[in-house]
């Protein structure tokens, strides 16, 4: 290994609250997932749980493994943090429906006294039915986006770590906000026609594109913080930004086109409408903890 990467590993540490926080959320979710499943098999399926802890290793791999100890000298590698905690890891959360097994893998006298209370407040139901509506979503992402890319904001970010968290976080609810209407979460039910949804995220990849196009053909580097640290994957600061933007063009293109084909391809296929009226066998009452 080139002694400037020995460099840098040098000065990473892995934040051992995060593990621990990620390794508790396992454990919660499996315990919940454990218990459902004897109960709701066809629903909660080993790919739920799957879904579950490669969102937690996506989440790890973006700001706690030796990938966060480059965040500082490459941008590509910090759009790929941001790529990680934006698209990857929501999506995989929301695949593995983790409410009920969340609730369910919790201490169920925390669980009654603290947590569904809570999450049968009007004001929180009616809150969360904001923001996951297609058209706010699509505006939080956007403006998520936006944001985090403006030169000074970029730089503020890299100079102050909490700052610098509080971004990740930020990534990590918008990721959250915005896939609920393409994932629709079990066992959440949809509140706009399934055909917009394509749309919604065609419309999605137009920040994306716009901003990963000006950075792909901008001749000047955009984000100067770079040009101040030594370059550590031997490629100057704007080759570096053009394979970031590049990055950034291509994945989140692949990554939106792919459900709105699949989704696209639901809508058209005759079996749809029967799908769609017939109810679902699965369906859970309302929550209740277990003795």
């Amino acid at each position: 290994m080139a002694p400037e990467l020995q460099t840098v590993l040098r000065s990473w540490s892995s934040p051992i609250a995060l593990d621990a926080a990620l390794v508790i959320s396992s454990f919660i979710y499996a315990r919940g997932w454990l218990h459902l499943r004897h109960v709701y098999p066809r629903v909660f399926s080993i790919g739920r749980l799957a879904a579950f802890l490669a969102a937690l290793a996506a989440v790890w791999a973006a700001i706690a493994s030796p990938l966060a100890a480059f965040d500082e000298t490459s941008l590509t590698i910090h759009m790929i943090q941001h790529l990680l905690l934006m698209t990857v890891a929501p999506a995989l959360f929301l695949l593995a429906a983790p409410a009920l097994p969340l609730l369910h893998g919790l201490p169920q006298n925390l669980a009654r006294a603290a947590v569904a209370p809570v999450l049968r407040w009007r004001v929180i139901q009616a809150l969360g039915n904001f923001v996951t509506h297609p058209a706010v979503a699509w505006v939080l992402a956007t403006f998520t986006l936006v944001v985090w890319h403006i030169p000074q904001v970029f730089a503020a970010a890299l100079q102050n770590e909490s700052l610098h968290k509080f971004e990740h976080a930020t990534f990590l609810f918008a990721g959250l906000v915005f896939w609920w209407p393409v994932i629709q979460p079990w066992p959440s039910t949809a509140r706009w026609p399934r055909w917009s949804i394509p749309v919604y995220l065609f419309a999605a990849t137009l920040p994306c594109d716009v901003l990963s196009g000006f950075l792909v053909f901008c001749d000047r580097v955009v984000y100067t913080a770079y040009l101040s640290t030594p370059s550590r994957l031997s490629i100057s600061p704007l080759q570096d930004q053009e394979r970031a933007a590049a990055l950034m063009w291509v994945v989140v293109t692949l990554i939106l086109m792919v459900p709105a084909v699949v989704i696209t391809m639901q809508i058209l296929s005759p079996q749809h409408s029967r799908r769609s009226s017939a109810p679902d066998p699965n369906a859970l009452p309302v929550y209740e903890p277990t003795r």
